[in-house]
């Protein structure tokens, strides 16, 4: 019977579609973490002056701006997947369960 019903979810058009959206927002969001995390890596390996310039009167450096944007970004890229996944694939995947039943 589980065979079953896995060959009618494979088979429904809304599947494919449902894992082809899932999959390309992973690896775009996934590419715009990459790029901002190894930014930061590239920016501490190899522009360390630019990150220990003193921001306003001596109180930061640029680095603690730019190593916070790293973490806030990785929470504001989580937030759009869990938007998408809340809004686009919960309801990709009630219709797929419905039209298994």
């Amino acid at each position: 019977m589980s065979t079953d019903i896995a060959t009618k979810v494979r088979a429904n058009p809304k599947f494919a579609e449902l894992v082809h959206k899932r999959n390309s927002l992973a690896l775009t969001l996934t590419i715009a973490m990459l790029v901002i995390y190894f930014g930061f890596i590239l920016l501490v390996g190899y522009a360390k002056p630019f990150l220990a310039t003193p921001i306003g009167a001596n109180l930061m450096t640029f680095g603690v701006p730019i190593g916070i944007g790293v973490i806030v970004g990785a929470f504001i890229l989580t937030g759009i997947y869990v938007l998408r996944a809340n809004a686009e694939f919960d309801t990709l995947t009630k219709q797929i369960v419905e039209e298994t039943k």
